[in-house]
């Protein structure tokens, strides 16, 4: 095939659009160059504060993580044990520099600025979604609370399917600038599209109800509760005192609306360094950061029945798993936390053995089983081996 965006301009088959992004091979390009495709706004580093993460490579041939490169897309993967980076390494034209999208692992990182909101009394939990933004009054999330937006049980009636070429969840991708418009189409943007989630999947507080637009609307929650933008405030509280190595990024809609549940792009290693910082109980050395008692809730709560009930358990069959607070946790001796995204994306804490996994990837399905459960194999065996070191 013609290599993609190669030439001045780039042959016709080599280029990368926003029409083909998300789809593969483009996506192998796309994905760590999202900003020269979506507009998109800084979440600013400190570059006077880097956290350092000293590296001690360690051979984990034995675990074949080139045949896990090969089959599951990856494009990066990181790996920290006990605060250093034991492996690393990139594919498809990424380097440690180059800052790659999360997908929904983004919706982890609200997570975690969610509970540093909560500790200082910004945002709470129990209170209504409506309270703070008056404007999504009469849609589906009258009576939902920011605590089932948190945990994916609004019942808000939205179908989630990655690959429909039409519907609401095409209106959506319109509205915060992922696809292009057709001609003669007028341009939409995120706040307003509220307006068409007006349908009941059943009460709040019920099963597993995944639906991205809940986490767009709790980045407008935590810049109406702060008075701030949500780049700011997620730079402020969790990015800079992070010390993460460069600036993220999210994509924005044509009003400057954040995509929180999926826009975030940021380097491989500043992604394992928010596991480290969940390993190290939310602190930075002497600097708490996320409040432990925030992650520990996540560790600890979650409804099991809930997600068995509910629309993600199929992608993950036979796991034990509960979601809380945007991450997911697989229950067991030493639970693990993490972050998913589609195109395999995953950010997982082992907080008990100290093991953070980073990876990033190009995968041609936005929800591929058979991958996801490679991936976690996989993990289980790094995990397994690095335990015993």
């Amino acid at each position: 095939m013609t290599r993609l965006m190669h030439g001045f301009p780039p042959a016709r088959d080599g280029q990368v659009t926003l029409a083909n992004w998300r789809t593969s091979p483009f996506n192998r390009w796309a994905f760590h160059h999202v900003r020269e495709l979506v507009p998109s706004a800084d979440i600013p580093n400190d570059p006077a504060n880097v956290w350092e993460l000293p590296s001690a490579p360690i051979d984990l041939g034995k675990l074949r993580i080139s045949e896990l490169f090969d089959e599951t897309d990856t494009d990066g993967l990181v790996i920290l044990h006990r605060g250093r980076i034991v492996f690393e390494r990139y594919a498809n034209g990424m380097t440690a520099e180059s800052p790659h999208i999360l997908m929904s692992v983004s919706k982890s990182l609200l997570g975690l600025l969610a509970g540093v909101l909560a500790a200082r009394n910004v945002l709470d939990p129990d209170r209504l979604v409506t309270d703070v933004i008056p404007g999504v009054r009469g849609t589906a999330y009258d009576g939902a609370t920011i605590r089932h937006l948190l945990d994916m049980r609004a019942g808000v009636a939205f179908d989630e399917d990655y690959l429909a070429t039409s519907g609401p969840i095409v209106a959506y991708r319109k509205a915060v600038n992922w696809n292009p418009l057709a001609p003669g189409e007028t341009p939409t943007d995120l706040r307003s599209f509220y307006r068409e989630l007006t349908k009941s999947s059943g009460p709040h507080g019920g099963p597993f109800n995944y639906v991205s637009p809940n986490t767009d609307l709790l980045g407008w929650v935590i810049e109406r509760a702060t008075g701030q933008r949500y780049v700011d405030v997620m730079s402020e509280l969790l990015w800079r005192p992070l010390g993460a190595t460069r600036s993220a990024y999210i994509t924005v809609d044509r009003l400057g609306a954040p995509r929180c549940a999926g826009g975030v792009c940021t380097t491989v290693r500043d992604l394992a360094r928010v596991g480290q910082l969940l390993v190290q109980g939310g602190a930075r050395g002497s600097t708490p950061i996320v409040q432990v008692r925030w992650i520990d809730d996540i560790t600890l709560n979650g409804d099991r029945d809930a997600w068995a009930a509910g629309n993600g358990s199929e992608f993950f069959p036979g796991l034990p798993l509960r979601y809380r607070s945007k991450w997911y946790v697989q229950d067991g001796a030493a639970p693990l936390l993490f972050g998913f995204g589609i195109h395999g994306q995953f950010l997982i804490v082992d907080r008990t053995r100290e093991i953070v996994i980073a990876k990033v990837s190009s995968q041609a399905l936005p929800i591929d089983v058979a991958r996801i459960a490679v991936t976690m194999r996989a993990v289980a065996a790094i995990i397994e081996f690095l335990a015993h070191l």
